[in-house]
Parts: C-alpha cells; structure tokens; sequence
C-alpha cells in the first residue's frame, strides 16, 4: 500500500511538473519584444527542434540579417554556444569580437582574430539577457549583432 501511495505521489509530481503554466515570448531580429503570451501546458516551439553539433551545420542552418550578408551565426536564441562564421575578404578582415551586455558594458573582447573565418562564443555563464556582439574590421567597418540569451 505504501509503495502504491509512493508511486502515485511520483507520478502526480512528475504531471505537475510537465504541465506548469508558461509565458512565451517572441523577439524580432534587433532583439524587441514584439509578442508575450500566456500558454497553460503548452510545449515551447524550441522544444522539437534540435540543437545541432557545429560540426553537423549546414549553411542553410546558419542565420543571416540579409541574403548579401557576410556574418552567418547559429543559433539564435543561444543557450550555450555561439557560433560565428564570415567571409574572408581582401583588405577586409575580423581583427576582434566584442561581447556587450544589453546595459552597455563590455563582457567579454577577442582578439587577434585575422587569420579565422569562424569563432564559436560561449555564453552559457553569461545571464539570460539580449546581447549585442560588435565584429571589428580590419579597415575600420563594423558589424553589429543582437544576440537573445535563454
């Protein structure tokens, strides 16, 4: 009888746990907030994609602000790891990566980076939070990235 309670308990704990109640939130590409929902047992939407090696990444998996865009990054809300991959072009190279936390200060720099086309950047002991990533180039230009942090 016991080990019947037992069980149940378990089991009771074990739905109420997979049931809880969620807020979602969508983001557009700047990083706003452009939707918030409530949702009683529902599954998130990056619940049934999975998250691939770096290794098995296709460019079709990579993002892109634009079609003509030269950065490609995967994935975008990051979790753990972000992975950053561009072209090389003449007279036109990444020479560093800065990190900057949505209030403006610097987390993390890279540097020395001109002879790499990719760069993966590890965000899993950084703060949930929106992330700006700025790609200095060699000729002064620079990129801007925003990077949702779950």
């Amino acid at each position: 009888m016991i080990k019947n309670f037992t069980l149940l308990i378990l089991l009771l704990a074990g739905l109420s746990v997979y049931s809880q109640q969620k807020i979602r939130f969508e983001y557009d590409e700047a990083g706003n907030q452009k939707k918030r929902e409530y949702c009683i047992n529902c599954a998130s939407k990056n619940d049934n994609t999975p998250i691939k090696e770096f290794t098995d990444l296709k460019d079709s998996d990579l993002l892109k602000f634009s079609a003509e865009d030269k950065i490609s990054y995967y994935p975008n809300p990051v979790k753990e790891e972000l992975f950053l991959k561009w072209e090389l072009i003449e007279n036109k190279n990444v020479t560093s990566i800065d990190i900057f936390a949505i209030s403006g200060s610097l987390v993390e720099s890279f540097k020395n980076l001109t002879s790499l086309n990719t760069k993966t950047l590890a965000f899993y002991s950084f703060p949930e939070g929106i992330y700006t990533i700025v790609l200095y180039y060699s000729n002064g230009e620079q990129k801007t990235i925003k990077i949702v942090k779950k």
